[in-house]
């Protein structure tokens, strides 16, 4: 059985993780082996394989990972007590951070997706509809309610603002002008306004 974790006491599984990362955002999923991925970790190609079935799952996960904590969260904006208009903001916002603060993840993942099995492509879809559908239901609350305009149809709402998140790799740097927490705040002010009566 290999070792769950090294000296430090880093478990094996995050250091896989983390050099799949740096591997794959330095030089692409498609060029990286997994004989580099394992030597970059410091373990066997056992031990990865009995985490990860293949470089395929490990893409999935650098992907997943992100997406189970911004679903944690949004489903905390979503059920917390707050008027909707505040959740939606609240949300709106968290999701940018949470994108800038795992870009590496979210570009190599839109990069590298199509090189994903049908059946984990698949699985990530659903687990995105899964979000969406729920930040969507978030802007129908709103409409129903009088609080956000009717104009514009709810889908169209959330492929707007999601979008503008799935683009931030390709222009925010993290010695740019602006801090994550900023970019979030202006995303998600355009997003209110937008909705407004």
């Amino acid at each position: 059985m290999p070792r769950t974790t090294d000296g430090d006491g880093t478990p094996v599984p995050q250091r896989l993780l983390a050099a799949a990362t740096r591997l794959f955002a330095e030089q692409g999923y498609d060029r990286t082996s997994v004989q580099e991925i394992v030597e970059a970790a410091g373990v066997t190609k056992g031990a990865l394989y009995h985490y990860f079935g293949s470089k395929d799952d490990l893409l999935h996960e650098v992907y997943a990972r992100v997406l189970r904590i911004q679903q944690e969260r949004l489903d905390a904006f979503a059920d917390s007590g707050a008027p909707v208009e505040e959740r939606v903001r609240g949300a709106a916002a968290d999701v940018v951070v949470t994108t800038i603060d795992n870009l590496d993840d979210a570009s190599i993942f839109f990069r590298s997706m199509h090189h994903l099995s049908p059946e984990k492509l698949k699985q990530v879809r659903s687990e995105r509809r899964r979000y969406h559908e729920r930040f969507r239901a978030l802007i129908e609350e709103g409409q129903k309610k009088g609080v956000f305009s009717t104009a514009t149809p709810a889908d169209l709402v959330v492929d707007y603002h999601f979008g503008s998140v799935h683009h931030l790799s390709t222009w925010y740097r993290p010695d740019g002008p602006l801090a994550p927490q900023e970019v979030a705040d202006h995303l998600a002010d355009l997003l209110l306004r937008a909705l407004r009566p």
